[in-house]
């Protein structure tokens, strides 16, 4: 796998893993739905059900912004196996035209009712992959 088709199984994943840091300096591991527009990932606090929509996840980045992004793919055949890491810097966004958009385009769940708020938004910073086909890694 090359730099290029790292970021194209990024930006075609159906759902990731967000790993924040809290203000208590323990590690914090969700799934994530997020979107791909140029050298940013997009995610929102969505309709799906919540006890709230200030999620955690809101809270570690105000206090910790380096965010680690990681989709993968498993396979009983370990020489399909792969996985994307994005390390980056993430802001909380009340509003998000833009990730709202890229959203919109990619789960066809948000296209009649779209995501309001808030808004993740993660600047890429670094990524790295792994394959099982002997394609080595990268950064």
């Amino acid at each position: 796998m090359d730099r290029a088709e790292a970021h194209r199984r990024l930006a075609a994943a159906p759902v990731g893993h967000l790993a924040t840091v809290g203000s208590d300096g323990r590690p914090h591991v969700v799934p994530f739905c997020f979107a791909v527009a140029g050298q940013t990932l997009h995610s929102a606090v969505d309709h799906k059900p919540k006890s709230t929509t200030r999620l955690r996840r809101l809270d570690d980045i105000a206090v910790h912004p380096d965010v680690t992004v990681l989709v993968d793919h498993y396979d009983d055949d370990w020489t399909r196996l792969w996985w994307v890491m994005v390390r980056g810097r993430a802001l909380v966004l009340d509003d998000d035209e833009r990730g709202r958009d890229a959203l919109t385009a990619k789960y066809p769940q948000y296209r009649d009712r779209p995501p309001r708020g808030p808004f993740i938004r993660v600047r890429m910073e670094s990524t790295q992959w792994w394959s099982g086909s002997g394609s080595g890694t990268g950064t």
